[in-house]
């Protein structure tokens, strides 16, 4: 393929969103051509950007494009960091003379096609890699540095009070005039690229959550879980991951995690070192701190999943299976009354997020959680989370409280986030007594664990009840519990599908709807395996009967 070929765009389209790799290859391929080495050597870098920008607008303009004020600024940047960073590079000073192709300037013959660009393609792919990391990291240090210099002389020229009454768009555009400023009065060089990511991290400081924004904003990330403020762990694909994010020192990572508290009036400081808190966007944050946390502010954010998932979602993504889906479907829509149960991080909450698409929209719905994280699409929800005391030890309310509270407020169904103390024992005599339908989340590994759990917390609220009583008011309550699990392959799966029959003797009874079978794993560590149906009858068929549900519940088991 000839050169021209390469670098020729298609006629009349814009260049917005494609490479721009072939248009800086031709660059610098005409920089080589043009000016001798020895002068290269001598140019500053605002000099040799001046000549790039004049000979990029020619070549951009023969190809018949045109590039925006900003693809110009990032075409010239990405040049400029290829000739002075990248050590390949034939236009460094002191580079051996013939070593790239872009900058060869011996004519080919008439036989022979030109010597095609070779930039941003390294024959040695690890180093190329370890060249891109390194000038990443290159930047990232001069950005950081330079906030260090710039940030208390910004903070001395602007109105706090004042800023905080912006948007982020024109707080950002105020702050980018006054760091061009600030960076010629300290003689900080910065590229475009360079004094944006700055502008970034100060509007990040000074209304977000500093260096979190930047793993806050990526979808592919579950969790993010800050130990201290040199060390950042992310969960991405189920696998966790140590990233290079920092805090400034323990003074940073404490103003960020008074941030987040305050949003919601709550706080955190020595007297209540411990707080379950939310993000604007529904994210639930736990946060711990000294002298608790040894190390530094510990900071845990389960991120909001602002894709809905769904069970046909979850169907798809083998999550579940096809033949779960439709019980599922059909339970929330029976006024079953479900717990899920699993460990941390397994994914109950977003399970019981898809239960509750199943629910009518007509039924009133109160939901009950520590922080609200719940994402229900009804209309008619009343949400109630809990308070923690003040200072003076007074006003908590707990989960407890608001679950006899919402007995009063004439709810068809009740959604207790997390049920993991003396609020069960309310829980399950609201199911007992009417409130049919009514959904809750538990810490166990197993649907039998989950059950002794609950006989478990009616001691935890100090009930002096004969055993027998407790499980027999257990099992009239309770009529699924399905049990989910982060497989060691990083995807949720649920492992069990458990239906409470009754009770013999003081013994509960209960028969598995559905199990995951274990049967190894692919090449790639995906674990294989299927959803088994145990061909049983359903108990609560004559149930879905009432509903008109019960042919299609027994063609699903």
């Amino acid at each position: 393929m000839t050169d021209e070929a390469v670098l020729r765009f298609p006629e009349g389209d814009d260049l917005a969103g494609k490479s721009l790799s072939p248009i800086a290859a031709r660059v610098i391929a005409k920089i080589s051509e043009e000016m001798d080495q020895e002068v290269l050597k001598g140019l500053s870098r605002g000099v040799l950007a001046r000549r790039i920008k004049d000979i990029a607008e020619k070549e951009v303009t023969a190809a018949g494009n045109s590039l925006n004020l900003l693809q110009q600024r990032d075409l010239v940047t990405e040049i400029v960091n290829e000739l002075y960073d990248e050590p390949a590079n034939k236009c460094l000073p002191g580079a051996p003379p013939a070593s790239r192709t872009t900058a060869n300037t011996t004519p080919p013959t008439s036989k022979e096609a030109p010597p095609k660009p070779q930039y941003g393609v390294d024959p040695n792919a690890e180093k190329g890699d370890a060249d891109i990391s390194s000038s990443r990291a290159k930047s990232k240090a001069s950005v950081e540095e330079a906030a260090l210099r710039v940030r208390p002389i910004l903070m001395e020229r602007i109105d706090p009070a004042a800023a905080s009454q912006l948007t982020r768009k024109e707080l950002a555009r105020q702050i980018a005039e006054v760091v061009v400023e600030l960076l010629h009065e300290e003689s900080i060089q910065l590229n475009q690229i360079e004094q944006r990511d700055l502008v970034t991290n100060l509007v990040n400081d000074m209304l977000g959550l500093g260096p979190l924004e930047e793993v806050l904003s990526d979808e592919k990330i579950t969790d993010i879980m800050v130990n201290g403020p040199k060390q950042v762990y992310i969960e991405r694909g189920g696998k966790l991951t140590l990233t290079d994010i920092a805090f400034r020192d323990n003074a940073h990572l404490q103003s960020i995690a008074s941030r987040i508290v305050t949003r919601i009036g709550r706080r955190v400081d020595e007297t209540s070192p411990m707080c379950d808190a939310r993000l604007e966007d529904g994210s639930r944050v736990n946060i711990i701190i000294p002298p608790l946390a040894i190390d530094g502010a510990s900071i845990s954010i389960r991120k909001f999943a602002k894709k809905k998932i769904t069970l046909d979602i979850m169907a798809q993504q083998k999550n579940i299976s096809d033949s779960m889906a439709t019980v599922f479907k059909i339970a929330s829509r029976c006024r079953l009354n479900i717990l899920i149960s699993g460990g941390t991080g397994s994914g109950k909450t977003t399970l019981l997020n898809a239960f509750s698409r199943m629910i009518d929209q007509g039924e009133r719905i109160v939901t009950i959680e520590d922080a609200a994280e719940l994402q229900l699409q009804q209309p008619h929800v009343v949400r109630l989370e809990t308070r923690p005391a003040n200072l003076e030890g007074d006003g908590e309310v707990s989960i407890r409280d608001l679950v006899k509270n919402s007995l009063r407020m004439r709810p068809d169904r009740i959604i207790l986030g997390e049920c993991r103390g003396s609020e069960a024992v309310d829980m399950l005599q609201a199911m007992n007594t009417g409130h049919e339908g009514s959904m809750s989340t538990i810490h166990a590994n197993r649907p039998r664990e989950a059950l002794t759990r609950l006989e478990n917390m009616f001691g935890m609220a100090g009930m002096n009840m004969p055993i027998g009583a407790v499980r027999t008011q257990i099992a009239s309550a309770l009529d699924l519990i399905v049990q989910i699990s982060r497989m060691r392959d990083g995807i949720r799966r649920v492992t069990h599908v458990s239906e409470v029959v009754g009770i013999e003797g003081e013994t509960i009874t209960t028969q598995d709807l559905f199990t995951f079978d274990y049967e190894g794993e692919d090449r790639d560590g995906t674990l294989m395996g299927n959803f088994r149906s145990s061909g049983l009858r359903p108990q609560f068929a004559e149930k879905a009967a009432y509903f008109g549900l019960d042919r299609p519940l027994i063609e699903a088991v």
